[in-house]
């Protein structure tokens, strides 16, 4: 197991191809769900310093909130509301440059100024939870984190 990240100094793309390897090699061996995505939300965020990094997993017709880093956020969402719960209903990546502009984003903090949310999903499409990271900057992710961020959970 590793005890410490090697964070590269680079850019975004850079330290993705960093991190992803030593994800891989933390979650590898540990089969309990909660621990490796407690392990990821905190890798992501002491990488990126991202505003709020973590995961809601599937329970009936609500995403609940599962391990994250971050203040504290919703507990509970409905499919098909915010972004996470869209993201769910259509098993679609959402990139979400400004929030505001986002028709019933669910504001679980004001200071919240982009999101992207990730379906986790099983091997016949079906989600089952979501990867969910916001922001304080406007613009911030992007086709690089999108395409980054998937690859991460498909370890999951």
């Amino acid at each position: 197991m590793a005890e410490d990240l090697c964070i590269s100094n680079g850019g975004k793309e850079e330290k993705y191809r960093m991190l992803l390897p030593q994800i891989k090699c933390l979650i590898e061996g540990e089969d309990d769900l909660i621990a490796n995505l407690a392990n990821v939300a905190a890798a992501l965020k002491e990488t990126f310093h991202f505003f709020w990094v973590g995961f809601y997993l599937v329970k009936g017709e609500e995403l609940v909130l599962a391990p994250f880093q971050g203040p504290v956020a919703c507990t509970r969402i409905k499919k098909g509301r915010g972004v996470c719960g869209k993201a769910w209903e259509r098993a679609e990546i959402l990139v979400v440059p400004d929030v505001d502009a986002f028709p019933g984003h669910i504001a679980c903090s004001s200071l919240s100024r982009s999101e992207i949310v990730l379906p986790l999903l099983r091997a016949k499409g079906e989600v089952w939870g979501v990867l969910d990271v916001d922001s304080e900057n406007l613009n911030s992710f992007d086709e690089v984190d999108a395409r980054f961020l998937q690859e991460l959970c498909s370890y999951l």
